[in-house]
């Protein structure tokens, strides 16, 4: 349970408050996380590459706004949130990430973030006791004042550690109020990866890509897709303690139950974990391999368990629906080589009638 009383919480909710200034969108840190979420994709690397696809700047990928937790883009060091909820830091768990773009980040861009407390709410699991869930909402501007972007986050605080062979993670608690066991169908992608060593952009390309036996291809206009259509699929095979560290020193996500295994046994897990945004940044590959960016207008996943050392993460997409104005509707779901769901999420682009 929280240390301050829920009464207290539910009184913060509706408050906003100024989170992230002088968030500098830099070229060296956008190679760095795409590198950590073992994304090959030269466009975040090469200025060249970018100008061919129609940008003026280097992008950023989707969730790249997660690098402004390094302290020297938090306001008078305050929590990651704006908000000192009395959650104990070693039993807080994500729940659900969502984005709503206006556009891409672009190196370059300084922004500053906004946060408002949406709610807190408990309820009570059948496994894990009563949990705790806070909801934020934070626009990111640039110095003109523009909406880039709007991020959702749902913390959870729970009374100890989650045990992911029982149930489906904490985010299913937050749609019903409780756990509940499911059998996990086995991916319906046949995918591989790409064999080698380290490729010229620094990725490891054993680890890095994957895609089924002809593997989509980008789509450019509305024409190019339909109900049922699966999206490319991406294959991190064996993931590793150092990727969970890479993506720290990448994200700013410095908790050290993702990287110190006493501290991660001595919470009660088995072992070290994956940050679940690490699992995410897998998934936005998905997206930005399918759509690229621009015509992304929102992306969002709900965490259903947790990655371990020694995981396959298999990342895959399907159109959901299309709309008359151009909007592609996709499901999103990461498993394990064996079948466990990782996260499951939803993405939207909106796309031409004519690439």
């Amino acid at each position: 349970m929280p240390s301050k009383p829920l009464s207290d919480l539910e009184a913060l909710i509706g408050d906003s408050r100024r989170t992230v200034e002088e968030f500098r969108i830099e070229a060296g840190k956008v190679a760095e996380f795409a590198r950590a979420i073992t994304d090959p994709n030269p466009v975040f690397r090469d200025e060249a590459v970018a100008r061919d696809r129609g940008y003026d700047r280097r992008p950023a990928p989707l969730p790249y706004s997660q690098v402004s937790r390094f302290p020297r883009y938090r306001v008078d060091d305050r929590e990651r949130y704006g908000f000192d909820l009395g959650f104990r830091p070693e039993y807080v768990l994500h729940g659900e990430q969502a984005y709503e773009y206006d556009r891409p980040l672009l190196v370059g861009d300084v922004l500053t973030g906004t946060t408002t407390l949406v709610d807190v709410f408990q309820r009570d699991g059948e496994q894990a006791g009563t949990m705790t869930f806070a909801v934020f909402e934070t626009a990111y501007r640039d110095r003109n004042g523009d909406r880039v972007l709007t991020e959702r986050a749902t913390a959870i605080e729970t009374p100890g550690a989650i045990d992911d062979e029982t149930h489906d993670g904490p985010a299913e608690t937050a749609a019903d109020g409780k756990r509940s066991g499911s059998t996990v169908d086995e991916p319906t992608a046949s995918v591989r990866s790409e064999a080698g060593g380290a490729g010229d952009d620094g990725s490891d390309r054993r680890r890095g890509s994957g895609g089924a036996p002809g593997s989509v291809d980008r789509v450019h206009s509305v024409s190019d897709v339909a109900v049922g259509d699966a999206g490319p699929a991406v294959v991190v095979e064996d993931v590793e303690r150092r990727d969970f560290v890479t993506y720290a020193g990448a994200s700013g996500d410095f908790n050290p139950i993702h990287y110190d295994e006493p501290y991660a046994r001595a919470a009660g897990n088995e072992s070290v974990f994956g940050q679940g945004m690490f699992t995410a940044g897998v998934v936005s590959r998905v997206v930005t391999d399918w759509f690229g960016l621009e015509p992304v207008s929102s992306f969002g996943v709900r965490f259903r368990s947790r990655v371990f050392p020694g995981d396959t993460i298999v990342a895959t997409g399907e159109v959901d629906a299309v709309s008359e104005d151009g909007t592609v509707e996709t499901t999103l779901r990461a498993t394990t080589k064996t079948g466990r769901t990782l996260l499951t999420g939803t993405a939207a682009a909106t796309l031409p009638a004519d690439g």
